[in-house]
């Protein structure tokens, strides 16, 4: 019998013959199940070609013993996957715990067992090196920093003012380095505003932060008063900052009473302070957990809709894509700077700059772009992967957990929808990116931020992979909308369910991959805008 195909560094640890595998739609099938240190690998007996069921073991959120009555396969184990699938195998109960039990434990969450994750394992060589996608230094000057009001800080390139900021920041030239440490120690996290994007045009900015501890006696500090009139300052189109917190307002107060809070627009005087409602981290968590019990493993279609809509995930998807947009047509047609933030500015404010400048800056629709848009608003600025991920730790009911990244893709997929054309790549590459946010074969997606990566042995970076064969993941339908502006519609009229990711496991709703289709975005030239 023929191996288990492996990659490079990848070994067997146990193989278990006379395994039932339970198909949810096509029912029991006989075959061998063999378990690696990187995934669990099924392969029928009878079938002609034969049947394959291939796991990655990252993608494993929790292992449950259950009990079965099929022939002589009378224990069984479930496989419950952070990829909405929940695949079910029987077997013999001699097999039962050490050979397949104890060892998927052992390798599915190798944090937990003192192990590596696979990523360390992995060999693999490519022709391209995904490690020098993202250079910050690079990227800013793309966009014409520094310039006379913003400069490249160094400030923090032994991670000692924000130890989950990148080294490298852009903030005002006036500003002096005792002035910033002012203001982090007035920020959650010391997470201070910083420069994400600039306007070619009119010099307004995204600036992303953490909340101000403000706490409920209205603590004031001047030094940030006056950064944030600073960055009003340095664009001359506008009298006014708008500041975008992504929270609800009420929630905004609770964590003003837990010594978080907001700006004042009584301490900051030309400053225009909006919330966007958007829920917190534990909302989107059980909405995700709902829409899986909505498409796996069977779908009841005569309610299939309401079951959807009942999950809230479309309403927080618009939610989303709505405050992006005004983000982006702040900048773009009232040429105000904008600051985001949320409580601590590595989730929803990843989501929202990381939204906006894709609407904003056709480079990021490119698939060089989007790389280096992941490594750097959501990688170097200190997404918590590992912990909303739960890389290689059993402890799958940890509420640091929650698809915030998969939420944002998700977002692309809808934009891609209503302008098949201004992407550069396809689904495939969305797809493929949110298989190894879990994989663990590659180490782009494992850390909490830059200080952890870059103190962590060499892994092979996701996009060494991606770039090594672009042709599959380019869209042939792509025009090169130089300085043109996308704004998505954030009206549930114009939102999909993401079918062929959230139900791609169900081969009865599995639709042919297409180039989606126009929704009725709106698309516009700076030339004819810029008036």
């Amino acid at each position: 019998m023929e191996e288990a195909p492996r990659v490079p560094g990848e070994t067997i640890k146990t193989i278990a013959k006379d395994v039932m595998y339970i198909c949810p739609f096509t029912g029991a099938v006989s075959g061998t199940l063999t378990v690696t240190d990187y995934k669990l690998y099924f392969k029928s007996l009878e079938r002609d070609p034969p049947f394959v069921l291939d796991v990655n073991l990252g993608v494993i959120s929790r292992l449950e013993t259950i009990s079965l009555q099929i022939g002589e396969n009378n224990r069984g184990i479930e496989i419950v996957c952070k990829d909405m699938r929940n695949p079910r195998f029987a077997y013999k109960e001699e097999q039962s715990k050490l050979e397949i039990f104890e060892t998927l434990t052992k390798y599915a969450f190798p944090l937990s067992n003192d192990l590596p994750l696979f990523a360390f394992l992995y060999k693999e060589t490519f022709p391209e090196d995904g490690w020098k996608v993202y250079d910050p230094v690079a990227e800013y000057k793309r966009q014409g920093l520094p310039n006379e009001s913003w400069t490249i800080s160094k400030i923090n390139s032994s991670y000692e003012v924000c130890d989950t900021y990148p080294a490298l920041l852009v903030v005002p030239t006036s500003i002096k380095d005792e002035e910033l440490r002012k203001v982090a120690s007035f920020r959650a996290k010391h997470r201070i505003p910083v420069l994400s994007w600039i306007h070619p045009e009119s010099q307004a900015t995204i600036v992303r932060c953490s909340q101000p501890l403000v706490g409920p006696t209205d603590r004031r500090c001047k030094e940030d008063e006056r950064y944030l009139q600073t960055i009003l300052d340095a664009n001359a189109q506008s009298h006014k900052l708008t500041i975008f917190d992504a929270r609800q307002n009420s929630v905004a107060d609770t964590n003003k009473a837990k010594d978080g809070g907001y700006e004042s627009e009584s301490f900051y005087p030309n400053v225009e302070l909006n919330f966007l409602d958007i829920p917190n981290i534990h909302v989107m968590r059980e909405s995700l957990r709902k829409l899986k019990e909505v498409v796996y493993p069977s779908i009841d279609e005569a309610r299939w809709l309401s079951a959807v809509d009942s999950t809230h995930w479309l309403e927080y998807i618009r939610l989303l894509l709505a405050g992006a947009v005004r983000v982006a047509d702040k900048l773009e047609s009232g040429k105000t700077s904008v600051v985001v933030h949320c409580s601590d500015g590595w989730d929803r404010t990843a989501q929202l700059t990381s939204l906006a400048m894709l609407m904003l800056d056709s480079y990021y629709r490119t698939l060089r772009g989007f790389q280096v848009l992941l490594e750097k608003e959501w990688i170097s600025f200190g997404h918590r992967f590992a912990a909303r991920v739960g890389h290689g730790d059993e402890n799958h009911a940890n509420s640091e957990r929650s698809p915030l990244f998969v939420q944002f893709v998700d977002c692309v997929w809808q934009m891609m929808r209503q302008f098949p054309s201004a992407f550069e790549f396809n689904e495939l590459f969305l797809i493929t990116i949110l298989d190894h946010l879990y994989s663990c074969l590659f180490g782009t997606f494992l850390y909490n931020s830059e200080q952890e990566r870059v103190n962590k042995a060499r892994t092979v970076s996701l996009w060494s992979y991606m770039n090594s064969q672009v042709e599959d993941f380019t869209n042939p339908f792509y025009v090169n909308y130089e300085n043109h502006v996308i704004y998505p519609v954030a009206s549930l009229r114009h939102l999909e369910l993401w079918v062929s990711y959230y139900v791609r496991w169900n081969p009865r709703m599995r639709p042919q991959v297409g180039h989606g289709r126009a929704g009725g975005g709106a698309l516009f030239s700076r030339s004819d805008t810029a008036l």
